[in-house]
């Protein structure tokens, strides 16, 4: 493959759920439909933790969150575990930045060699520690969850803006200082913070969802579904939903909505630049997200799940050598992103990296379907009373939770994932198969106890458990020049 730029435009909390091009009949996402028309979509795409910071951490190393100990939202990558981008660095090849990246520090080695607005771990890099209150003592309940709910519909916020000047900084950097880096091919991460909460949406875009046409979610009334007992035990420790009403919940959505809008509307923008400047014939582009939202589903808010909505997101992948117009029914997840990136830079393979789970997206799209391809997700944090963990295999996914019954769901005849099939007879062998697959991959329940004893000491570290529950938890991170 000839080597070439590389423009990766990743969002924040986009579940796959929410785009034209993922069959959602409601969200209009134009320019990033047509980016998939041009390019390859990828169906069955995954974060490999459905949170911010392990999720980027994960992204940034290739590796599994337990690999690295990015159990939580106060775990902030620190470039201690060397990833794809000091790979570019030591190659000669440039690195920049635009927006969140969600990191601990800016001067930390990351492999990026320049940082444009970046966006941080709150609290001066050490994160949300409330989080990491997972003892025997049982979660805390997060005290903040209303504000979910009163930040909601048509207006302005601190991500808006931010998102403003990203798009506007990363069309900048396109025109003007691209060329500079000519000598070989360069990296170029713009990272936009919406549609992430508070739902907010800018009133053009949350005009165009009238709240008459915006259905309720799924199984949100608390009457009308059978949640499973770790999930209960998630809700109780975030209540976000208990401030709902349906009117709430409608407004919510058509913010939602008109921030995915919105994002690709600056996805637009940015795709325009490349194309103004020349650049689009030497330059593939990705667009993903680092996890999904549920959005009101089952009663739940945010992501901290292992269903679709939280834990799907939209991958594609487009530019000079991308099969066009495809669609790539291969489960992949943003591991992949490490030799993916390597690859399409010519960046060449070193031993390290035979020994990472991902594969390049560029010999995934060359090779015959691979439905049957292995997914592993995983989380510790906010709400996990015990370890959560999941692999996907062809049409099935199985959830394990540590002490809790598992899950087992086929995506091809429930893809809402209504109808669990773990005490089916007729599907005990596939569960044993899937069960068998997490383990090589994971002890679940010795990361389980590793994780708690880390999180434990970070604790203890910053004053104990009653302290750290007295600081409280954080909203949403702000974003450069806004407060905690």
């Amino acid at each position: 493959m000839q080597p070439m730029n590389l423009l990766i435009i990743m969002s924040d909390e986009h579940s796959r759920q929410s785009l034209g091009c993922y069959d959602c009949p409601v969200v209009k996402t134009p320019n990033i439909d047509r980016l998939a028309a041009s390019g390859t979509r990828f169906a069955n795409a995954y974060s490999n933790s459905p949170q911010c910071i392990p999720s980027r951490a994960s992204l940034a190393t290739g590796r599994y969150v337990h690999e690295i100990g990015a159990w939580d939202q106060a775990c902030p990558y620190d470039g201690r575990v060397p990833g794809w981008g000091h790979r570019l660095q030591a190659a000669g090849h440039h690195f920049t930045s635009i927006g969140k990246l969600h990191y601990r520090y800016p001067a930390d080695p990351t492999g990026i060699d320049e940082q444009i607005i970046p966006m941080h771990a709150s609290r001066s890099g050490i994160g949300d520690i409330f989080g990491s209150v997972r003892d025997e003592l049982g979660l805390p309940v997060r005290q903040n969850c209303d504000s979910l709910a009163r930040n909601i519909g048509s207006g302005e916020s601190a991500y808006i803006r931010y998102d403003r000047e990203i798009t506007d900084r990363a069309c900048q950097w396109l025109k003007e200082d691209a060329l500079k880096y000519r000598q070989k091919p360069w990296v170029l991460f713009v990272s936009l913070t919406c549609p992430h909460y508070p739902f907010i949406a800018p009133p053009e875009f949350f005009e165009m969802y009238p709240l008459e046409e915006i259905p309720l979610p799924k199984s949100h009334a608390a009457d009308s579904r059978s949640r499973h007992a770790w999930i209960e035990s998630l809700h109780k420790s975030a209540p976000y939903d208990d401030y709902f009403n349906d009117e709430k919940r409608r407004i919510a959505k058509a913010s939602y909505f008109g921030m995915c809008s919105f994002v690709d509307s600056n996805a637009g923008k940015i795709l325009a630049a490349l194309k103004e400047t020349g650049l689009a014939e030497s330059t593939r582009v990705i667009y993903t997200s680092d996890h999904g939202e549920s959005l009101g589903a089952r009663g739940l808010w945010g992501k901290a799940n292992m269903y679709e909505e939280s834990v799907g997101i939209p991958l594609i992948l487009s530019g000079p050598g991308v099969p066009s117009g495809k669609v790539s029914s291969t489960p992949v997840s943003l591991a992949d992103l490490h030799p993916t990136v390597l690859e399409c830079t010519g960046v060449p393979w070193s031993g390290e990296d035979a020994e990472l789970p991902g594969r390049s997206l560029f010999e995934i799209v060359g090779n015959p379907e691979d439905p049957d391809r292995e997914i592993f997700s995983e989380f510790h944090a906010q709400g996990a009373i015990t370890g959560l963990f999941m692999v996907r295999r062809g049409k099935f996914k199985y959830i394990h939770y540590v002490d809790y019954l598992p899950e087992l769901f086929d995506l091809n005849e429930d893809p809402e994932e209504l109808n669990d099939l773990s005490a089916s007879p007729k599907h005990q062998n596939i569960l044993v198969e899937l069960k068998a697959a997490l383990r090589r991959i994971v002890d679940p329940e010795e990361m389980d106890r590793q994780a708690k004893a880390e999180q434990a000491a970070l604790v203890e570290r910053h004053g104990g458990r009653e302290a750290v529950i007295k600081m409280g938890g954080l909203f949403a991170s702000p974003p450069p020049g806004e407060k905690n």
